[in-house]
Protein backbone atom coordinates (compact mmCIF):
# COMPACT_ATOMS: atom_id res chain seq x y z
CA UNK A 1 0.00 0.00 0.00
CA UNK A 2 1.18 3.26 -1.10
CA UNK A 3 1.03 5.78 1.71
CA UNK A 4 0.18 9.28 0.37
CA UNK A 5 2.50 11.87 2.29
CA UNK A 6 -0.15 14.74 1.76
CA UNK A 7 -3.09 13.00 3.37
CA UNK A 8 -1.11 11.88 6.13
CA UNK A 9 0.05 15.49 7.00
CA UNK A 10 -4.12 16.60 6.50
CA UNK A 11 -4.90 13.78 8.81
CA UNK A 12 -2.37 15.21 11.50
CA UNK A 13 -2.95 18.49 10.90
CA UNK A 14 -6.66 17.70 11.76
CA UNK A 15 -5.60 16.12 14.95
CA UNK A 16 -3.01 18.02 16.10
CA UNK A 17 -4.94 21.39 15.61
CA UNK A 18 -7.97 19.99 17.91
CA UNK A 19 -5.13 18.54 20.21
CA UNK A 20 -1.67 19.79 20.24
CA UNK A 21 -0.40 16.71 22.42
CA UNK A 22 -1.28 13.85 20.76
CA UNK A 23 0.90 11.23 20.15
CA UNK A 24 2.83 9.74 17.24
CA UNK A 25 0.86 6.79 17.70
CA UNK A 26 -2.43 8.44 17.91
CA UNK A 27 -0.97 10.67 14.62
CA UNK A 28 -0.39 7.46 12.98
CA UNK A 29 -4.08 6.13 13.71
CA UNK A 30 -5.86 9.00 12.44
CA UNK A 31 -4.25 8.72 9.19
CA UNK A 32 -4.89 5.03 9.07
CA UNK A 33 -1.14 3.89 9.31
CA UNK A 34 1.09 1.98 11.36
CA UNK A 35 3.81 3.72 13.81
CA UNK A 36 6.12 2.08 11.75
CA UNK A 37 5.28 3.66 8.53
CA UNK A 38 4.49 7.04 9.94
CA UNK A 39 8.14 7.03 11.18
CA UNK A 40 9.18 6.52 7.52
CA UNK A 41 7.48 9.23 6.78
CA UNK A 42 8.51 11.22 9.39
CA UNK A 43 11.20 10.16 12.00
CA UNK A 44 10.03 11.90 15.29
CA UNK A 45 7.58 14.70 16.11
CA UNK A 46 10.06 17.51 15.29
CA UNK A 47 9.82 16.16 11.48
CA UNK A 48 6.39 16.08 11.49
CA UNK A 49 5.56 19.15 13.13
CA UNK A 50 8.18 21.06 10.80
CA UNK A 51 6.69 19.19 7.46
CA UNK A 52 3.06 20.90 8.94
CA UNK A 53 4.56 23.94 8.97
CA UNK A 54 5.77 23.60 5.40
CA UNK A 55 2.36 22.39 4.84
CA UNK A 56 0.40 25.26 6.89
CA UNK A 57 2.74 28.21 5.18
CA UNK A 58 1.88 26.72 1.87
CA UNK A 59 -1.87 26.92 2.64
CA UNK A 60 -1.54 30.87 4.48
CA UNK A 61 0.06 31.38 1.10
CA UNK A 62 -2.83 29.87 -1.06
CA UNK A 63 -4.83 31.92 1.38
CA UNK A 64 -2.80 35.05 0.91
CA UNK A 65 -2.86 34.49 -3.04
CA UNK A 66 -6.73 34.40 -3.28
CA UNK A 67 -7.51 37.03 -1.06
CA UNK A 68 -6.11 39.10 -3.84
CA UNK A 69 -4.27 41.33 -0.91
CA UNK A 70 -3.35 43.99 -3.65
CA UNK A 71 -6.76 44.40 -5.22
CA UNK A 72 -9.61 47.20 -3.58
CA UNK A 73 -9.38 48.66 -0.63
CA UNK A 74 -7.43 47.44 2.28
CA UNK A 75 -10.31 46.85 5.03
CA UNK A 76 -11.98 44.21 2.06
CA UNK A 77 -9.26 43.21 1.06
CA UNK A 78 -7.94 42.36 4.64
CA UNK A 79 -11.36 40.65 4.69
CA UNK A 80 -11.03 38.44 1.88
CA UNK A 81 -7.79 37.44 3.35
CA UNK A 82 -9.87 36.25 6.69
CA UNK A 83 -12.16 34.68 4.46
CA UNK A 84 -9.79 32.73 2.68
CA UNK A 85 -7.97 32.01 6.17
CA UNK A 86 -10.72 30.02 7.82
CA UNK A 87 -9.62 26.77 5.51
CA UNK A 88 -5.96 26.66 7.44
CA UNK A 89 -6.48 28.56 10.84
CA UNK A 90 -6.83 25.05 12.45
CA UNK A 91 -2.70 24.66 11.55
CA UNK A 92 -2.17 28.37 11.63
CA UNK A 93 -3.12 28.12 15.24
CA UNK A 94 -1.25 24.73 16.00
CA UNK A 95 1.72 25.99 14.24
CA UNK A 96 1.66 29.63 16.28
CA UNK A 97 1.51 27.83 19.80
CA UNK A 98 3.87 25.43 18.48
CA UNK A 99 7.22 26.46 20.83
CA UNK A 100 9.51 24.17 18.93
CA UNK A 101 9.43 26.24 15.73
CA UNK A 102 11.06 29.22 17.42
CA UNK A 103 12.91 28.40 19.96
CA UNK A 104 16.56 29.29 18.86
CA UNK A 105 16.16 28.63 15.31
CA UNK A 106 15.81 30.72 12.18
CA UNK A 107 12.36 31.45 11.39
CA UNK A 108 10.97 29.59 8.63
CA UNK A 109 10.97 31.79 5.58
CA UNK A 110 7.79 31.35 4.52
CA UNK A 111 6.57 33.01 8.25
CA UNK A 112 8.40 35.70 7.08
CA UNK A 113 6.94 35.80 3.60
CA UNK A 114 3.41 35.45 4.32
CA UNK A 115 4.06 37.90 7.02
CA UNK A 116 5.47 40.87 4.69
CA UNK A 117 2.56 40.71 2.25
CA UNK A 118 0.21 41.01 5.49
CA UNK A 119 2.30 43.98 6.90
CA UNK A 120 2.29 45.33 3.27
CA UNK A 121 -1.67 45.05 3.08
CA UNK A 122 -2.21 46.93 6.48
CA UNK A 123 0.57 49.58 5.34
CA UNK A 124 -1.39 50.21 2.09
CA UNK A 125 -4.82 50.31 4.50
CA UNK A 126 -2.56 52.80 6.61
CA UNK A 127 -1.40 54.92 3.65
CA UNK A 128 -5.09 55.37 2.24
CA UNK A 129 -6.21 57.04 5.33
CA UNK A 130 -8.97 53.54 6.42
CA UNK A 131 -6.35 52.00 9.48
CA UNK A 132 -5.30 53.65 12.39
CA UNK A 133 -1.62 55.26 11.92
CA UNK A 134 -1.67 54.72 16.07
CA UNK A 135 -1.07 51.30 16.00
CA UNK A 136 2.09 49.93 14.24
CA UNK A 137 1.41 48.23 11.02
CA UNK A 138 3.27 44.86 13.23
CA UNK A 139 1.25 45.23 16.07
CA UNK A 140 -1.92 44.86 14.14
CA UNK A 141 -0.35 41.90 11.92
CA UNK A 142 0.24 40.01 15.37
CA UNK A 143 -3.06 40.96 16.06
CA UNK A 144 -4.63 39.41 12.83
CA UNK A 145 -3.02 35.96 13.59
CA UNK A 146 -3.86 36.11 16.75
CA UNK A 147 -7.17 36.72 15.89
CA UNK A 148 -7.24 34.29 13.44
CA UNK A 149 -5.62 31.76 16.02
CA UNK A 150 -8.33 32.48 18.53
CA UNK A 151 -11.73 31.96 15.83
CA UNK A 152 -10.29 28.70 15.01
CA UNK A 153 -9.91 27.58 18.59
CA UNK A 154 -13.60 29.32 19.32
CA UNK A 155 -15.18 27.48 16.24
CA UNK A 156 -13.46 24.34 17.32
CA UNK A 157 -15.14 23.99 20.60
CA UNK A 158 -17.88 25.32 19.38
CA UNK A 159 -18.05 28.58 20.97
CA UNK A 160 -18.76 30.32 17.97
CA UNK A 161 -20.74 29.40 14.38
CA UNK A 162 -18.06 28.37 11.89
CA UNK A 163 -20.54 31.08 10.00
CA UNK A 164 -19.35 33.43 12.00
CA UNK A 165 -15.72 33.17 11.97
CA UNK A 166 -14.97 35.73 9.01
CA UNK A 167 -17.53 38.26 10.63
CA UNK A 168 -16.24 38.08 14.56
CA UNK A 169 -12.59 38.24 13.54
CA UNK A 170 -13.21 40.83 11.16
CA UNK A 171 -15.53 43.28 12.96
CA UNK A 172 -13.43 43.22 16.10
CA UNK A 173 -10.34 43.69 14.11
CA UNK A 174 -11.05 46.52 11.60
CA UNK A 175 -13.72 48.03 14.35
CA UNK A 176 -10.14 48.86 16.35
CA UNK A 177 -7.86 49.52 13.27
CA UNK A 178 -9.78 51.71 11.37
CA UNK A 179 -9.09 55.09 11.96
CA UNK A 180 -11.66 57.39 13.71
CA UNK A 181 -12.60 61.23 13.61
CA UNK A 182 -11.07 63.15 16.13
CA UNK A 183 -13.79 65.32 17.09
CA UNK A 184 -12.74 68.84 18.77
Amino acid sequence: MTVDREQVLRAAAALLSRKGSATMDEVARAAGIGRATLHRHFAGRDALVRALEDYGLHELETALDAARPDEGGAADALRRLIDESERCAPLLAFLITENQLFEGEVVHEGWDRAERRILALVQRGQDEGAFRIDLTAVWITEALFGLISSGAWAVQSGRIAANDYSFVIAELLLGGAIRRSVEK
